[in-house]
């Protein structure tokens, strides 16, 4: 599957769209270069799922509004839910795993666990 080029404009329509991984990378970055083939076939094994990327470079609007700090940057959402983000290169396998796990998530249950943190944060105020 090709690997989509996200902007300020695609960047919410995409990830609000079932399991979306994103690398945020800059083509001065040396580990970045290095995880581009490992995302890329990633994205090969894990058809179902959409592949991104953010020339942090290119957006930097859209990698500030995102708080990124550090590249390469991977962030995971589904259904437009932020489940994973953390900066640095991860191995194939990770990958996969990671896959996994958000597959494998109830969905309801974690919009549940959102609301209930939120009226948390809220009722403290």
């Amino acid at each position: 599957m090709a690997i989509q080029e996200l902007t300020v404009d695609t960047f919410e329509p995409t990830v609000s769209r079932g399991i979306v991984l994103v690398d945020l990378w800059a083509h001065w970055c040396g580990p970045c270069r290095v995880f581009a083939p490992v995302f890329a076939a990633a994205a090969e094994r894990h058809p179902g799922v959409t592949f991104a990327k953010v020339d942090t470079e290119m957006q930097p609007d859209l990698a500030r509004e995102l708080g990124i700090q550090a590249i390469p940057t991977l962030m995971a959402f589904r259904d437009g839910v932020l489940l994973f983000s953390q900066a640095g290169a991860l191995p194939g396998s990770a990958l996969d795993k990671l896959v996994a796990q958000i597959e494998a998530l109830d969905m309801d249950a974690v919009r549940a666990e959102i609301a209930g943190a939120v009226r948390r944060t809220a009722g403290a105020r």
